[in-house]
């Protein structure tokens, strides 16, 4: 019988040559692109969520198109040089690709994307490993908001609670997080439980592109510090 595709088994030079096309064709797209839209914007970002952040490219999708991704294949894609760039001043904006980052290629007017982006804000609940923006403490005492069916859970993620006459009730004060320190799995679920959205999805613009000229738009960066790093 033969085999299935399903099974069949995929090669590694199959699996790189397939990376190498991706790749390629990010590559060639970004490039596009420079030739397709009056300025670039390197931005960063934090909390991403990617279905808020889904929602801000369709909004902005007749006028801008955006890569997320490998910063290395984006560097690659503008010049990392002054003799590799594909523009001039593409090297200062490859050199600004670093951490969470992506680029924004628009036709917007600048006071238009500085405008949006710092409009562009989402509350959610923080995952674990997310550092927690304040210190979140429950008194000894009743646990009203929750239903005595969700005591075992409640016990489970660490918290010292019981049943009393129906009642789920602290029988300390208990610490759910520090301010500073990263969430454990258990004080993210009950800070969800608590519907406490500590998390904040933001967009920062970190500088603008155009053929006419270059400049850095985040606070406390120089254009010296691009230019001698």
């Amino acid at each position: 019988m033969p085999k299935s595709k399903r099974n069949r088994p995929v090669t590694l030079s199959k699996t790189k040559k397939k990376g190498r096309e991706q790749k390629e064709k990010i590559v060639e797209s970004i490039r596009k692109a420079v030739e397709d839209y009056n300025s670039i914007y390197v931005f960063s970002f934090e909390n991403m969520r990617n279905l808020k952040f889904k929602e801000f490219r369709e909004q902005l999708k007749s006028s801008s198109r955006f890569f997320l991704g490998s910063n290395k294949v984006m560097q690659i894609s503008l010049g990392r040089s002054v003799s590799d760039e594909i523009r001039p001043g593409l090297h200062k904006v490859s050199k600004l690709l670093h951490g969470d980052a992506g680029l924004c290629f628009t036709n917007l007017r600048k006071e238009e994307i500085m405008r949006l982006f710092a409009e562009f804000e989402e509350h959610d609940f923080a995952r674990t490993g997310t550092t927690s923006t304040e210190k979140v403490e429950l008194q000894e005492g009743p646990l009203e908001q929750f239903s005595h069916e969700m005591e075992p859970f409640l016990r489970k993620q660490g918290m010292p609670v019981r049943l009393n006459k129906g009642v789920i009730e602290l029988v300390s004060d208990f610490v759910v997080c520090e301010e500073g320190k990263p969430l454990s799995p258990e004080a993210s679920r009950i800070l969800r439980l608590l519907g406490n959205k500590m998390a904040t999805f933001r967009l920062h613009v970190i500088c603008r592109w155009s053929p006419e000229d270059f400049e850095v738009l985040k606070e406390g960066l120089e254009l010296s510090d691009i230019e001698s790093s």
